[in-house]
């Protein structure tokens, strides 16, 4: 009888149970009419947390948080071409940041996409174009299977975005298979030459550069780079491409390849040798005039000691093993930060955020211009999780701190507050993820670093040789009129005050680290 109740189940019904024999239990929704069954049928069979976003960027983007603390894929479901359309500069981030998800992309039953309704697109070329797998449903009996092979392309190597566009009646038709999950690709293993040449290159006695990715900086990894650093006299950085960097006392300090491309150029100038280990070289984020697209010299050796599909730890072992390094113990910085006074400025704000940050936080960095005051402050800081919007789109950060909250909970550890260093102007490209901070209760404290203006952009203007007029400084102003973000904040159901000062800012801070759900604070700059 049980069989035979299964073989009846519709295409959706088929989905979803293969989506929990897969590991998922949550999905980042936003769903429309044509998804009605796959909602009926997340209603009906019992397994996976709903969580509501209000616009499509919020959900992908709470998807990236989720992967990047739970370092396991969730679902996403959006609402045919347009939606899917929303929701892409977040997916964009999540792909440079190697984050996984399998995104359930709704579309009209397929004999009726010929008719050209009004919401009809090209949902087929939208998500081949901005995903890493994708696969388009066209029988309920082949839909587990498809959930169940974007699955494992979501959780491979280091993760994937991976895309399954669903038919209106592919999901509401009977007939539907369920499938059981398939082994994902592990990393890839190191290659025994490019080790040897590694190797090679840190024993020369030319000054080295040893540039890591995402896998090659958790925390277990930091007692094996202290050593080989201590061995070769190499310097340790971060690439612009790291997505979630230990950082806090006992952690090891590594400083991100700067944002500014002449500060970049100066810093790699020294580098004869530059090791690769899963990250690409450093290229500016733009080239302007007069300046080169990569940040190392011209002459500057490239050797890549792992490639971004490959396993990072085991590299970094066998190079130790190579180098004969071994292990090497991280010093504790126990220097206590004073609490900061006078006006909020981005020193003031670092201080006190790292003088109060509790211990195994996380950090969500979309702080931008505001945020200069953290390398300097970071390593007296408590242990914590750095996260950033590793692709450039922004808006992320207020998603990604959301979804990495409900990541922390998926894994059995709600206790870990999240912390939002978040600019104001790509604040109000997100700000509806406020509202799923609310209705979810979730232990976020936003930090809205509000300067009223796109700062970023005004030095942007000036890398370009230009100089801003009053049309060009009334685009990039955010003051006519200002935002009122505690109102704004407020009106999504999250507590909200305004502070102008470091005093303030530290009594206001400390008291949302113990509220249960989110805060808002407002920090206006001069």
């Amino acid at each position: 009888m049980k069989d035979e109740a299964l073989s009846s189940q519709t295409g959706a019904e088929a989905l979803v149970r293969t989506l929990i024999a897969g590991g998922v239990d949550t999905c980042f929704a936003n769903p429309g009419t044509s998804e009605m069954h796959f909602v009926a049928a997340l209603d009906r069979i019992p397994g996976i947390r709903c969580v509501l976003g209000l616009q499509e960027n919020t959900v992908t983007g709470m998807a990236d948080g989720y992967f990047r603390i739970a370092r396991r894929p969730a679902a996403t479901l959006l609402h045919c071409g347009p939606g899917y359309a929303n929701g892409i500069a977040n997916l964009h981030n999540a792909r440079r940041a190697g984050s996984g998800m399998l995104n359930i992309v709704g579309d009209h039953a397929i004999a009726h996409v010929s008719c050209d309704s009004p919401l009809t697109s090209d949902v087929d070329a939208l998500v081949r174009a901005t995903s890493e797998w994708h696969a388009f449903g066209t029988d309920p009996a082949r839909i587990g299977a498809d959930a169940a092979r974007g699955l494992a392309q979501a959780a491979s190597a280091h993760g994937r975005v991976a895309s399954l566009v669903l038919p209106a009646d592919v999901s509401w038709n009977r007939g539907g298979v369920a499938a059981e999950p398939l082994d994902p690709a592990a990393p890839g293993r190191p290659d025994p030459s490019a080790i040897a040449k590694a190797a090679h290159a840190l024993r020369s006695g030319r000054k080295a550069l040893i540039l890591l990715g995402t896998p090659a900086v958790q925390v277990d990894l930091h007692p094996l780079l202290a050593g080989i650093a201590r061995a070769t006299d190499a310097t340790l950085m971060a690439s612009p491409t790291i997505s979630a960097l230990p950082r806090g006392r006992g952690r090891l300090a590594l400083p991100p390849v700067p944002y500014s491309v002449d500060q970049a150029i100066r810093e790699l100038a020294p580098y004869d040798v530059l090791i690769l280990v899963n990250c690409p070289p450093p290229v500016g984020f733009f080239l302007y005039p007069g300046r080169p697209s990569y940040m190392q010299r011209s002459d500057a050796e490239i050797v890549t000691l792992s490639r971004e599909d490959q396993d990072a730890a085991a590299a970094l072992q066998a190079l130790a093993a190579a180098l004969d390094a071994s292990p090497a113990g991280i010093p504790v910085q126990s220097v206590d930060i004073p609490p900061a006074t006078g006006p909020i400025t981005p020193e003031t704000l670092a201080a006190t955020v790292a003088r109060l940050l509790p211990d195994d936080a996380i950090v969500v960095n979309e702080a931008l211009t505001l945020g200069g005051g953290f390398e300097a402050a970071m390593p007296f800081a408590a242990p914590c999780d750095w996260l950033t919007v590793t692709g450039g789109a922004i808006g992320g950060g207020m998603p990604l701190a959301t979804g990495a909250a409900i990541g922390a909970q998926a894994i059995g550890r709600p206790d870990r507050r999240v912390v939002t260093l978040q600019a104001d102007g790509s604040a109000a490209y997100t700000v509806q993820a406020l509202w799923t901070q609310a209705r979810e209760g979730l232990p976020v404290t936003t930090l809205l670093l509000n300067n009223r203006s796109y700062a970023i952009l005004l030095d942007e203007y000036a890398k370009v040789g230009a100089q801003p007029g009053p049309t060009a400084r009334d685009m990039m102003s955010l003051d006519r009129p200002a935002l009122d973000w505690v109102s704004i904040a407020q009106g999504f159901g999250v507590r909200a005050e305004g502070v102008t000062t470091a005093e303030e800012l530290s009594a206001a801070f400390s008291r949302s680290l113990s509220a249960s759900g989110p805060t808002l604070l407002d920090l206006r700059f001069d």
